[in-house]
């Protein structure tokens, strides 16, 4: 079925990753269209990322993102005519790229375009357009935030909004998302549930299904960053009460991300891993009962090499297999589903490094790619098949958005 919804995305080098990916693969996996264009480059090229984090400095530190976020559409013939009659959205992502493009006639144009306000002669919903971090540059280059629109952003951006004619609101907590008329913004990354809540309702969504679910993240340090971040975002954004929790961690404190990019088509090669953002656990392990949620995540990278070593975090995925509830797991995260038992006779997606663990755990095929669902247990092979695995995991939940 095509999708009802489609949403433009700006990129360029230097974007930051979570801001692309999050909505990316979220919006994808709930049947939005979604065309990642960049001034100057063309479909089947990249952009590389940038991660913005807190590693005790006073300002935030930028390291080496994924470097093959992929262009999908052509920016020219994206942004040509009237850009806001063809697409139902706009997202910005913050990071740095943002400063070059506000002195870029064709990106400021393109902003321009989304907000300016819809013809009185038309009933067609006004696009949405949604800025992060720094983006909001775009947005007061653009001349829209004249006539005091309300916005928020990174702190140093707030003399940027008010000379721009805008009001200033403050980030608190970090994950507020300020709607405006047609215009959402926001500091970054912390608030992509919120973004994702505002945005959906106001492409005209409905969501049934995701207010009582509840399902908790299994984490350690280098998990990884996508997988462990992408379904925490996305699912709360869709009205279920996400938890992270780590056997070693207490509430508030962080595991530390791995990032990994894919490796090229049919290579067996071992991907180079970089440090990602912290992902902070919101709930102790002593508290964490079975019986209140409805699935569990079971992200990959390395972490599970460290859970695997813990009796309690083996038992706790055996247990929501045992009692019937829904067991997701991406890449390595199989080793806790190997251990657990809960591969024996099944089908499932595994990528390279779990495809041997996968067999010898007894499962019944073992799919090369994508994600695999076999009764409530669902697997998918890597990072780059997220939007396949949401989509099933909020199937599997009984969570549907219909537009």
């Amino acid at each position: 079925m095509a999708p009802q919804r489609r949403v433009l995305m700006l990129c360029g080098d230097y974007m930051e990753d979570y801001e692309a990916a999050v909505p990316f693969y979220a919006l994808t996996a709930l049947g939005v269209a979604v065309d990642c264009v960049a001034p100057g480059k063309l479909p089947g090229d990249a952009c590389l990322t940038a991660v913005h984090d807190y590693l005790g400095f006073e300002l935030y530190t930028e390291l080496p993102g994924h470097a093959r976020f992929p262009v999908t559409a052509d920016f020219a013939a994206a942004a040509a005519a009237d850009p806001s009659s063809r697409y139902d959205a706009l997202i910005v992502p913050g990071g740095r790229f943002t400063e070059p493009l506000s002195c870029d006639e064709a990106a400021v144009a393109l902003v321009k375009a989304f907000a300016a306000p819809a013809p009185a002669t038309t009933l067609r919903r006004r696009p949405v357009l949604v800025l992060t971090c720094h983006s909001q540059l775009l947005l007061a280059a653009a001349g829209g935030l004249r006539g005091g629109v309300r916005c928020t952003a990174f702190f140093s951006m707030r003399p940027v909004v008010e000379l721009a004619g805008g009001r200033w609101v403050e980030p608190d907590p970090w994950g507020l998302c300020v709607a405006d008329g047609n215009v959402l913004t926001a500091i970054g990354w912390p608030a992509h549930a919120e973004i994702i809540r505002e945005l959906l309702a106001a492409m005209g969504s409905r969501v049934d299904g995701g207010g009582g679910k509840a399902v908790l993240i299994l984490c350690a340090d280098y998990v990884d960053d996508y997988e462990a971040n992408v379904p925490f975002r996305a699912l709360a954004g869709v009205g279920c009460r996400v938890e992270a929790t780590c056997p070693t961690k207490r509430k508030g404190e962080s595991c530390v991300t791995a990032i990994y990019d894919a490796a090229p088509a049919g290579s067996l090669s071992v991907t180079e891993e970089r440090r990602g953002h912290n992902f902070v656990m919101t709930i102790d392990w002593a508290d964490v009962s079975v019986d209140d949620y409805d699935c569990v995540v079971v992200p990959g990278g390395r972490a599970p090499e460290l859970l695997v070593t813990h009796e309690k975090a083996v038992a706790l995925v055996k247990e929501f297999g045992d009692k019937g509830k829904v067991v997701a797991s991406i890449d390595q995260g199989h080793l806790l589903l190997a251990a657990a038992g809960l591969l024996k006779g099944k089908r499932c997606a595994s990528g390279v490094p779990m495809r041997a663990v996968s067999r010898l755990a007894g499962a019944e095929v073992v799919e090369a790619d994508g994600a695999v669902a076999d009764g409530k247990l669902l697997t998918a092979a890597s990072w780059p098949d997220l939007a396949q695995f949401l989509a099933r995991l909020v199937d599997l939940l009984g969570i549907t958005v219909s537009f």
